[in-house]
This record gives structure tokens, C-alpha cells and sequence, in this order.
């Protein structure tokens, strides 16, 4: 065990079976996803790095809502719904940029400070006379943490996100992440699959010596996962003794840092850091990313994410960050093949379900959380479409 593993129990009697095959595909339960899990839960929307200077906006649109994430004046983050308060325009139309002096409805010219507040509307003289706080921007929660911003739509369950990452804090504060720039613009890819279907395989990693040849190559025989407690995991491995049989691998370990302001099991590690539902963090000597999944209908998923690097990165750094990009690239595309066989599979009556390994732990606490925060996962036979969320909303109450 590395010194920075948590002490945690698996049992011997977990029940190995997942979630039913109906909850991949039914419009119904969807809804009910969107309104216990996605609402309510902190979603990643970016870094300070992407909102440097006063004025400039992040732009995050998830499950029906569209936040918006804008520096003021006085250099504070603040999030509002990205919602207009005249006919409900987007004040802003891209993923994210820089407005000079003040946030500008496209639609009919409403203007609004950074702070949110009504500056005026166009034409005044057309409307009563209007209070500027009644018509202003409405705020969403916000939080960063370590260097990652945070928004939630409606208050929920979890309570603030430092509580929540409190076990990893200590670790990744070796990284000194808040203090990194950004590598890149940021990507994202639709997958045609179920969102819990990419959550599934990126959960375990059972399936990396059979299915990753570039991750078994880098640490397949030293890495392990911890399940989900209290809304997180943790997934870490080191480097193979002998890793370097393919060109990225080799390339990657031979050019890789270590970095002297990590500890030394740090060193050679990639960590992946779990925020239920849908988010991770991962970190490598030479930088970090995050990485997300939002559902788009029931069998489409938005893929985004962003990598950072050091302010003062070397020319080392930066060809093992691309190696390391390029080593995740590859896998991101084994994986999304992955996800489409196993979410068509849900569909065919020959499917009986899920049988789970131990070392499948991880996709099992997750399915646990899930059934927690949506209890209508937990009835014997699927419910009829048009009561399922009647029956969530009594067993909710039901506690």
C-alpha cells in the first residue's frame, strides 16, 4: 500500500450484480437523473486558469440549464444561470471568452455588470419603472477547489465540495494545481451510448490488461481502485518495472520528470480522483486534467474536459505531457467502443445483468450511490413509464 491509500474494507458478501439493464434506456428514468443526480450535485466547469481576468466567462450547459461563470471587477468568480432576465436570451453564446465591460444580451441589448445586477435595459422608457436587484442575474452556487471550479444548480445532498474531496486534499496539494495554466482549449465528443455506460468502464480497471495495451504497458500490474465512499474514489498506479514496449510508452517513461516537490511515491504515478456522479480529476507528474459526462438524451452522452500544466513547464514537461495525452487519446477511443457494446447489450433479452469481480468494486459502490440518491432503482420489476417517478418520489419520503 503507498502511504497515501485509505484503509478501506471490501466485503466478502457485496451483492455483484449492477444496476437493471432498464435503467440504461428508459426516457422516464432519465428525468429522474436529471433532477437527483445533475441538479443537485456539483459538476466541474472549469479551472481559475480559464477565467484569468476581469470579464472573462466559462460557459456550462448540463441537463436543460446553462451556468455561467464570469471574473468581476473586484477579481471574484461568480456563477449565474446563463439566462437573460428580459425573455431568457444567452447572454453568452460561447463555451467561453471575454467581455470588456459588461455582460450584453445578443437578443435586445440588456446590460449587466459582472456582479450580476441589472446595469439597464434597452429602451427603458418602454417598460414600468423596474428595480435593478429584482432583475438580476440569478446566482448560482460556486465553489473552487484546488484550483477547479465547481457550480451546482439547485442545492442537494452533498455538502461543500472541500468537504466532500477532504480525503484527497493533502495529496493533490503536492500538485499545486491551482496555480497551473491551461495546456489546452478543452475538448468534448458525443458518444452514442448511456452516460452510466462510460461511468461503468471508466469505474474499474479489470478490464485494462485486456483492453488498454498502452495502460498495461505503463502500470497494468500496479494498478488498483478503491470504491466509492461518501461520494469519491480513488484509482492509482506507478509505472511498470519493464514498461516501454510501445512507441508512447517508452517514449513517455524515458522522458518523463520526477518531479522533486512530489513525494516519491508521486513520483511515477497517475492518479484519478472520483466526484459522484460524473466527474474526475487526474493527475501525473507532469500535470493534470479533469474529465466529465453529461447525458444528452438516453443514448447520447456529452464527453468534456481540459488539461493544465505548470506556469513554468520545461521542454521535458511538455513532450511527457504529450506523450501522456496521446496514451490517453487511445484509450479514450477503446473505451468509447467499450461503452456502445456493453449499453447495446442492455437492450437484447439474452442480457441477465451484471457479475461483478472484486476487482469491479468501484462500478458496484457507484451503483450503490445511485441507488441511494433514486431509490426507484431498488423495485423488483421495471415500473411502467409513467409511474416511475411517483414511486422514486414515495420511497424518497419513505426514506
Amino acid at each position: 500500500m503507498n502511504t497515501h491509500q485509505r484503509d478501506l474494507t471490501i466485503p466478502n458478501d457485496w451483492d455483484r450484480r449492477g444496476l437493471p439493464a432498464w435503467s440504461y434506456h428508459s426516457e422516464a428514468f432519465l428525468e429522474i437523473e436529471k433532477e437527483y443526480l445533475f441538479r443537485n450535485h456539483w459538476q466541474i466547469a472549469g479551472h481559475v486558469a480559464d477565467v484569468p481576468e476581469p470579464g472573462d466567462y466559462l460557459a456550462f450547459d448540463a441537463v436543460g440549464e446553462r451556468a455561467l461563470i464570469v471574473r468581476g471587477a473586484d477579481g471574484e468568480l461568480r456563477a449565474f444561470h446563463n439566462i437573460c432576465r428580459h425573455r431568457g436570451g444567452r447572454l453568452v453564446a460561447d463555451n467561453e471568452g471575454h467581455c470588456k465591460n459588461a455582460l450584453i444580451c445578443p437578443f435586445h441589448g440588456w446590460v449587466y455588470n459582472f456582479d450580476g445586477s441589472l446595469r439597464g435595459a434597452a429602451r427603458p422608457r418602454s417598460f414600468p419603472e423596474m428595480d435593478k436587484d429584482e432583475f438580476a442575474l440569478m446566482p448560482l452556487e460556486l465553489e473552487t477547489w484546488m484550483g477547479f471550479v465547481f457550480i451546482r444548480f439547485r442545492p442537494g445532498p452533498q455538502p461543500d465540495v472541500a468537504t466532500v474531496m477532504k480525503p484527497f486534499a493533502d495529496e493533490i496539494s503536492h500538485y499545486d494545481t491551482e496555480n497551473m495554466v491551461s495546456a489546452d482549449e478543452g475538448w468534448s465528443e458525443i458518444s452514442e451510448v448511456n452516460w452510466k455506460s462510460v461511468r461503468d468502464v471508466d469505474n474499474e480497471g479489470y478490464h485494462v490488461a485486456m483492453a488498454h495495451p498502452a495502460l498495461q504497458d505503463l502500470y497494468g500490474s500496479t494498478y488498483y481502485d478503491e470504491p466509492f465512499v461518501d461520494g469519491i474514489c480513488r484509482s492509482y498506479a506507478t509505472y511498470n518495472p519493464h514498461a516501454g514496449r510501445r512507441w508512447s510508452v517508452r517514449n513517455y517513461v524515458n522522458l518523463a520528470p520526477e518531479p522533486t516537490h512530489l513525494p516519491g511515491d508521486l513520483r511515477k504515478a497517475w492518479i484519478y480522483y472520483g466526484l459522484f456522479p460524473n466527474a474526475v480529476i487526474s493527475v501525473t507528474p507532469e500535470g493534470a486534467q479533469y474529465y466529465q459526462e453529461v447525458p444528452l438524451s438516453t443514448g447520447r452522452t456529452l464527453l468534456r474536459g481540459r488539461a493544465y500544466r505548470y506556469a513554468d513547464e520545461t521542454r521535458q514537461q511538455h513532450l511527457a505531457r504529450y506523450l501522456a495525452a496521446r496514451i490517453d487519446r487511445e484509450t479514450m477511443e477503446e473505451d468509447i467502443q467499450l461503452t456502445k457494446w456493453s449499453n447495446e447489450a442492455m437492450e437484447s433479452k439474452a442480457f441477465q445483468g451484471f457479475y461483478l469481480s472484486d476487482l469491479e468494486y468501484g462500478v458496484r459502490t457507484h451503483h450503490d450511490h445511485l441507488r441511494a440518491a433514486m431509490p426507484v432503482l431498488n423495485v423488483d420489476e421495471r415500473p411502467e413509464e409513467a409511474d416511475m417517478a411517483r414511486i422514486n418520489a414515495e420511497m424518497l419520503a419513505e426514506g
